[in-house]
């Protein structure tokens, strides 16, 4: 705005300086300029009200726009806000349930640490170790064969040398009578498995572990296969898989030593699937069973009706002759009949014919 005033100033100083080089006279000079300075001044004046009135609605016209604009960045910011602030709501309400999740395992953790120790203080003891695997073992065979499921399983059951079999498991033949014993040898095996103890240790506990193993695997193939009585192999039940781990991965020396016993070492999970099998073949056997007695029974309802059909084949003859029989006779009747009316007409001719004469 100030150049362009400059520049109108300017122009207005050369053109009185046009005039009066061009040698007017004082008059009409003076009468020039003020004609000229009202002219310049009205001019002024438009000219400011028009640059003040463009200014004004350019003005007014920028501040709407960017009033505009102001209200769209402001609602896409509060969207945004939503959206974020809708995402962070999400974001932390996931957060709270991961951590009262993270919480409620942490709290089974410690009671299962708990649990775990006490474990631990029940299963250093030999009787109670037993114990435990008797009844790891009986609740196999329940879910399996069902509780209290005599004719399949008896648990302490005692056997004809006079020793007594954790499990007799009442297989088909071939198989017969199987004894299961539940053993655990757990103290040489945690020093074997266990790295804060030096080399040495764990090589003497190895060996004291194998000993362990052959010495289980001698008693139960000594006292639970008796010939004529069980059947010519037993199972020694681990109830912990990771010493049948142990065993089956680092040890075959022992595997081969209770095969050659005839003895079948097993963990919870591989004596639930050998059991599962023994069932599945207990089941086949006992529908071959009915099925042979079925077809027994087809055979002999097969023979009754051969001699049902002969005596029924012998009473159609029967039947056919007696009815050709009484057709026979019925024809006779027939004839004997007519002979009769035929006869007795013939007498009522003759009685006429008398009578005439």
């Amino acid at each position: 705005m100030e150049y362009i005033l400059l520049a109108l100033l300017i122009g207005i100083f050369i053109a009185v300086l046009i005039l009066i080089f061009k040698g007017k006279d004082n008059n009409d000079i003076s009468e020039r300029l003020g004609k000229l300075e009202v002219s310049i001044v009205k001019e002024l004046g438009e000219f400011k009200n028009d640059i003040n009135k463009n200014l004004n609605e350019d003005f007014n016209n920028l501040n709407e726009k960017v009033e505009i604009r102001l209200l769209q960045i402001n609602d896409r910011v509060n969207q945004r806000l939503d959206e974020n602030f809708e995402k962070t709501n999400k974001t932390f309400t996931s957060v709270l349930e991961r951590l009262t999740k993270i919480d409620e395992a942490q709290k089974k953790i410690d009671s299962l640490s708990t649990d775990i120790v006490s474990l631990q203080s029940v299963l250093t003891d030999k009787k109670t170790r037993g114990i435990f695997g008797e009844v790891n073992l009986r609740n196999i065979l329940e879910n399996i064969f069902g509780e209290k499921n005599d004719k399949i399983y008896k648990m302490q059951y005692p056997l004809s040398n006079g020793t007594i079999v954790d499990c007799a498991l009442f297989a088909p033949k071939p198989l017969g009578l199987i004894g299961i014993d539940s053993k655990f040898p757990l103290e040489n095996y945690r020093i074997m498995v266990d790295r804060e103890h030096s080399v040495d240790i764990r090589k003497n506990a190895e060996k004291a572990f194998r000993n362990d193993m052959k010495k289980h695997i001698d008693a139960i193939a000594s006292k639970y296969i008796i010939e004529g009585t069980t059947s010519d192999q037993a199972i020694l039940f681990l109830p912990a898989e990771a010493i049948f781990a142990e065993v089956s991965a680092y040890h075959t020396d022992i595997i081969e030593y209770a095969y050659k016993k005839r003895v079948w070492i097993t963990s919870p999970t591989t004596l639930t699937s050998t059991l599962t099998t023994i069932e599945v073949i207990m089941k086949n056997i006992e529908r071959d069973k009915y099925a042979s007695i079925i077809h027994k029974e087809l055979s002999l309802l097969s023979t009754e009706f051969k001699r049902y059909k002969e005596r029924w084949d012998k009473l159609s003859r029967s039947i056919d002759a007696v009815s050709k029989d009484v057709k026979d006779i019925h024809t006779t009747t027939e004839k004997i009949t007519k002979r009769f009316e035929s006869v007795n007409n013939v007498e009522m001719d003759k009685i006429e014919y008398d009578e005439n004469i």
